[in-house]
């Protein structure tokens, strides 16, 4: 068992209605809408029509009674390497309620990482895509790792490596009923991995109850879900804001969630609002970036919504007053991480303010520290420090990555530098390991691209620090320009507009115009892969 560090008396805590008994599964968001009543209410809308709480909860028993019959034993780990179809909340809850552990991966995995994968987990039974079948399946991804049986959610596949069934196959001769494993609420329940921008990936571990926390701190407390609402998440579900999203969320409100396969283009979004209606919509800066400037914008019928989620990055303000000029709704921004689940920073539909990240979830504590670990003063930037029984308590086999993340007291070290004004809204600042020195005085490049983000004539923009032969420092800002900007005029323009906007000696000495940037799998701007640019 892996004990939650978060003291029982935190103060965070004790703001929200949240308990567990001791011996607790977190697959019951699921189950317990057999016991509401909600057993033919739709739980899922998909491409290929709707499943209902009694058919999903059906599912998941016969697939979790299946990994028990191959000898799995509690606590082993089980990998997913799933889209957004019903087969992921099928063996994410069916593993979970078997008392096994399921473990989400991105399906942009190469085989080599997903090699990794395999061995840290020691995982010997793994639910894959049809589609990635030959990758996952290849030498390069299976050699000396566990992995003895492989389930296909969809299609099929053949190996001479691994035993390969399909999943409705393994499923079928199985019982429709599984009573929860007798878990402990401090047990685990289910592992996502770290994004590895640095290093390998890092395994995070939650818990039983963690679920339950995030649902009685974030969503009962922000989205305030009804059995009537459909929830419709672009980020995918094997990252932990699409996993509370399509998953947690709505499943422990009675309500339903839509679930968009493959590549999330703004054509496919805004189809899939206005055949499935939902009414809470969460996406991320980069998405409601494309979905603003696509041409499908101008008819797409966005009525059925009610409210629009945004996290992970910051949003600039001309996006979300386009969106709202085109919706009549705002963006609510918040701020999470994978360490504690899903957002612990949120602004709030009866009050928000453009570019910040929020106000503190109840449920949560959090503290702007300096380097030394010491508050910060009012009016101060510091790093964030966050607590809240939802933090993972640690990276499996990492004791060196786990002490300079989650320390003493049960807080989680974020390193996001922020400003918290009078009202208690943060407002990001940039990373602590940032910081450049550029002509001798120190800038924080989040703070030049935020200013570039909100000239007109950009649509997107990503601003960092690069090393000039000579081995000083300066700052570079790639830019996605709008169409009827003037490639010859804007990088000049965007120089003096960073000039007046801050003290002069902030601007970026190189602009580039570029038609697009590098995203990561989570839709992000992927940094990494522009610094090794130059």
């Amino acid at each position: 068992m892996i004990r939650d560090t978060c003291p029982d008396d935190a103060p965070g805590a004790r703001e929200i209605s949240f308990r567990v008994p001791e011996r607790f599964n977190a697959a019951s968001v699921l189950f317990d809408n057999l016991a509401r009543g909600n057993g033919a209410r739709p739980a899922i809308h998909h491409d290929g029509g709707a499943l209902s709480y009694a058919a999903l909860c059906a599912a998941a028993s016969r697939f979790g009674h299946g990994l028990l019959a191959l000898g799995l034993r509690r606590s082993e780990r089980v990998l997913l390497l799933l889209d957004d179809t019903p087969a992921m909340p099928i063996a994410f809850f069916g593993a979970i309620r078997a008392g096994l552990v399921p473990v989400c991966i991105n399906t942009l995995t190469p085989p080599e990482l997903l090699n990794f994968y395999l061995a840290h987990t020691e995982a010997r039974v793994a639910v894959i895509e049809g589609a990635l079948a030959d990758q996952a399946l290849s030498e390069q991804a299976t050699a000396g790792t566990n992995l003895a049986h492989v389930i296909i959610a969809s299609g099929e596949a053949a190996s001479d490596r691994v035993a390969v069934t399909t999943l409705e196959a393994f499923s079928a001769p199985h019982p429709d009923q599984l009573d929860a494993a007798d878990t402990h609420r401090d047990d685990m329940a289910f592992w996502l991995y770290s994004s590895g921008s640095t290093g390998r990936p890092k395994g995070i571990v939650h818990l039983q109850h963690d679920i339950a926390y995030t649902v009685a701190s974030y969503a009962d407390r922000i989205l305030k879900l009804t059995p009537d609402d459909i929830c419709f998440s672009v980020p995918k579900i094997f990252f932990a804001y699409g996993l509370g999203n399509s998953l947690s969320f709505p499943f422990a409100a009675g309500a339903s969630s839509v679930l968009l396969a493959g590549r999330p283009d703004p054509a496919r979004v805004f189809a899939a609002i206005g055949k499935h209606r939902p009414t809470v919509f969460f996406g991320l800066p980069t998405l409601y970036t494309a979905l603003c400037h696509a041409p499908e914008a101008e008819h797409a019928d966005t009525r059925s919504l009610r409210l629009c989620i945004s996290a992970a990055e910051v949003l600039s303000e001309e996006v979300a007053a386009l969106w709202k000029r085109r919706t009549g709704l705002d963006i609510i921004e918040g701020l999470g991480s994978t360490e504690v689940l899903h957002i612990y920073l949120s602004n709030a539909p009866e009050g928000h303010r453009p570019g910040a990240a929020g106000r503190r979830v109840p449920g949560y504590e959090v503290v702007l520290r300096d380097p030394d670990g010491r508050e910060v003063g009012d009016g101060q930037e510091g790093i964030l420090w966050v607590r809240g029984h939802s933090n993972a308590p640690g990276y499996w086999n990492r004791p060196d990555k786990t002490a300079e993340t989650m320390r003493e007291g049960g807080w989680i070290y974020t390193g996001d530098r922020f400003l918290c004004d009078a009202e208690g809204f943060h407002y990001f600042r940039g990373r602590a390991d940032d910081l450049v020195k550029v002509s001798g005085q120190w800038v924080h490049p989040m703070e030049v691209e935020l200013c570039l983000a909100n000239h007109p004539a950009v649509k997107e923009v990503a601003v960092l620090a690069l090393e000039l032969p000579d081995r000083r420092m300066t700052l570079k800002a790639w830019v996605v320009a709008k169409e009827e900007a003037d490639p010859i005029t804007l990088p000049a323009a965007l120089q003096d507009h960073a000039k007046r906007a801050l003290l002069p000696y902030k601007y970026p000495r190189v602009v580039e115009l570029v038609a697009e940037l590098p995203k990561t799998g989570t839709g992000k701007i992927d940094r990494v892969a522009l610094k090794a640019r130059g």
